[in-house]
């Protein structure tokens, strides 16, 4: 006979199953769902733990029948020991008399409410197990079968709408993130400036992830600076001026591979001080990459939420992200570098006309001035005018002689007349005639010559440096290498002397931010090798 509390039951089950299918809210199906087991059974605590995409845990916990006071006391949530890892790895239902007889009990925590008969359900749909049923004290003894058949219905029917309100939860983020990516794309149509640009990409990204902090990192020299970050720690971030290559960022560029860490604790790439200063614990790393070649990196610290660790959902989305990044990046570049190309290229052409001016104009008018001299010396008459006119004629000679060194160094005839080589050797030999420091230059770059654009910045580059060979090393002896292989020029630059430290001497003290201006007009790469007392090695690579 069915009694009024049976068709109380029903009803209540029935109602439920028509409001948590009209919930479109995760977590208002799961606060439906734990209320109605409860009602449906008299118990006096409920509970749904959702089982993470490992399936070995809960990364998702709700209760009913305690107060907010008793979960703060008893603190985090379980993750699915005990006796609620049970139905984890086993899905099916279980029914107790009493929870501590259980064999994998493993007790309460401190402030927790003592429980005994225990029932708990499996929610499965399709043989996918999205989560499980907990529920404890009944209200006048142990849990029945009838109990058991009453929740294993609405646990069915939640698993309907537990998938229902994943897919609107998914279709909406997908909709979010499509939003977001069209927003960065068509920043990148009207913005040609670089920061603006990142910041938008962090924000969005960090938002769309649910990350505490999202940053790019770019390279610059022998670094990486923070270009844009969003979060909390973003200060703290952007104040560490600069990241060494071997840090786990670095060692993401030099890879080119996107990295997911659970635990930068335990990364040995990964530096503990910085991990601290901000208070990370995991990591997502996804490289910035144009025309095949990594120019950066975004990372991202700590999912927010219980669970810190990222998903393989979230290191796709950095990677859209990061391949709408690398193109404003790329962009920017190419705008700075088109505009410092023309700036160059009109200072080679002034170059040029001094040169020319100096060399013909100039030159000649002294030579003028010599041959006038020498008939006033041949009309004169007197032993001081005599040593006047000596004294003056020495003047101009060295006077020309300056002009004419004035004028290899603003642009060498033999560059544009012979080519590279001989215009390093003439170089060379002027140096080292004018420093006492022997220089020892060795070619084996073939007979074709090497473009124009590639001559001026190898022959400036070797120019800049053995200056500050001059100027800062106390060398003895320089030695230059060229070598062309392939498509790729690479010049090496060696001297004797004293070295310095890196960190301590400015890079615009010994014109290095110059001479990497110039290597990035042609996507080169400029690298320093120096010590104190052990000497200085450039290395310089220009593609052709």
């Amino acid at each position: 006979m069915v009694t009024q509390h049976d068709t109380s039951r029903l009803r209540a089950l029935v109602e439920t199953g028509i409001a948590i299918n009209s919930e479109l809210s995760l977590d208002g199906v799961l606060e439906r769902i734990v209320e109605a087991a409860a009602r449906v059974t008299d118990a006096r605590y409920a509970a749904l733990g959702v089982i993470d995409q490992g399936g070995s845990g809960l990364e998702r916990f709700v209760t009913y029948g305690m107060s907010d006071e008793v979960q703060a006391e008893i603190g985090d949530p379980p993750h699915g020991r005990g006796i609620l890892g049970v139905l984890i790895s086993d899905a099916r239902p279980l029914r107790l008399h009493d929870l501590s007889e259980h064999p994998r009990s493993v007790g309460f925590p401190p402030g927790h409410p003592p429980m005994r008969s225990f029932l708990g359900v499996p929610i499965r749909l399709r043989g996918v197990a999205y989560g499980n049923l907990y529920l404890t004290e009944k209200d006048g003894g142990d849990f029945t079968e009838e109990d058991e058949e009453l929740v294993a219905l609405l646990a069915a029917q939640a698993a309907v709408a537990v998938e229902n309100a994943r897919l609107y939860e998914s279709a909406t983020g997908w909709s979010q993130q499509l939003e977001s990516l069209n927003e960065v794309g068509a920043a990148l149509v009207g913005e040609l400036e670089l920061d603006p640009l990142l910041d938008l990409v962090t924000t969005r990204l960090r938002q769309l992830i649910g990350a505490r902090l999202v940053a790019i990192a770019l390279p610059t020299g022998d670094a990486l600076r923070i270009a844009a970050a969003d979060g909390d720690g973003a200060e703290d971030l952007t104040a560490i001026e600069l990241l060494t290559r071997d840090s786990k960022t670095g060692r993401v560029l030099e890879r080119g591979r996107s990295e997911r860490v659970d635990s930068l604790l335990e990364d040995p790439e990964v530096n503990q001080d910085v991990a601290r200063r901000l208070g990370a614990t995991t990591g997502l790393y996804v490289p910035l990459r144009a025309r095949e070649q990594p120019i950066g990196v975004l990372v991202a610290h700590d999912k927010m939420g219980r669970d810190q660790r990222f998903t393989s959902s979230d290191l796709r989305l950095a990677e859209q992200f990061a391949l709408r990044a690398s193109i404003a990046v790329d962009l920017s570049r190419r705008v700075a570098r088109d505009a410092l190309r023309r700036v160059v290229a009109g200072q080679e052409v002034e170059r040029r006309r001094l040169a020319r001016e100096l060399h013909d104009e100039t030159g000649q008018a002294l030579t003028s001035i010599l041959l006038g001299l020498r008939a006033v010396d041949e009309a004169a008459s007197g032993e001081a005018v005599t040593k006047a006119l000596a004294d003056l004629r020495e003047l101009v000679v060295a006077t020309l002689q300056d002009v004419r060194r004035l004028a290899v160094q603003l642009r060498p005839k033999a560059l544009d007349d012979f080519g590279l080589v001989p215009a390093l050797e003439r170089l060379a030999q002027t140096f080292s005639e004018s420093s006492g420091i022997k220089v020892d230059l060795e070619a084996r770059i073939g007979q074709s010559r090497v473009p124009p654009e590639v001559e001026s910045t190898v022959y400036r580059l070797v120019q800049e440096a053995l200056t500050n060979v001059v100027k800062h090393a106390e060398a003895n002896n320089v030695s230059i290498l060229l070598v062309r292989r392939d498509a790729m020029l690479t010049v090496v630059l060696e001297d004797d002397g004293r070295g310095f430290d890196t960190e301590a001497v400015k890079a615009d003290s010994i014109g290095l931010e110059g001479m990497r201006e110039r290597v990035t007009l042609h996507d080169g790469r400029l690298t320093i090798e120096t010590a104190k007392g052990a000497g200085t090695t450039l290395r310089l690579e220009v593609p052709m």
